[in-house]
């Protein structure tokens, strides 16, 4: 603490004291009492932290302080870990988006794959050709009932269309 020792804090403090109290004579003619007094209680400070010697605790904090964020700023080797942890944030971001669109895509095949099937299995698109030709042999177009087979099978953005093309016949 010998920077401490060098500065001359009593005739420092009391000047800061006197130009306040100068400043808090000027607020009380122009601004009123509330802010004359207001100055003044902020012009005390100086001498108050002088007496209890609470000016020492505060040069130590300061000192710290400030040695602290010079350490921070000028010192390469932080900076370098600064970058590295900015590194990590942006990969967590990209595997998390990386992850969702991986599951959305496996929704999107395992849906298609199941739609896909199901006129193979059987059902009103699946039947035979030879069930279908009677009936436009009778004059009545080929439309597989929309009440035997729900409108879409789950979330699929295209349920409806892959359904248009399927009473098309276009599959």
């Amino acid at each position: 603490m010998g920077n401490f020792e060098a500065i001359a804090w009593l005739p420092l403090c009391a000047g800061v004291t006197i130009a306040g109290l100068a400043l808090a004579f000027l607020a009380f003619r122009r601004r009123g009492a509330a802010a004359g007094l207001r100055v003044t209680a902020w012009a005390l400070l100086p001498v108050a932290a002088f007496l209890t010697d609470a000016l020492q605790a505060l040069w130590r904090i300061g000192t710290t302080v400030v040695g602290f964020v010079t350490g921070l700023v000028f010192n390469p080797s932080v900076w370098a870990g600064v970058a590295v942890a900015g590194l990590s944030a942006v990969l967590f971001v990209v595997s998390g988006v990386m992850r969702g669109r991986k599951l959305s895509l496996g929704r999107n095949r395992k849906k298609k794959s199941d739609t896909a099937g199901a006129p193979a299995q059987g059902g009103p698109a699946g039947q035979a050709p030879a069930a279908g030709k009677p009936q436009q042999a009778a004059g009545q177009p080929q439309r597989p009932a929309v009440s035997q087979k729900p409108a879409s099978k789950g979330d699929d953005d295209f349920s409806d269309i892959e359904e248009l093309l399927k009473r098309r016949g276009i599959s």
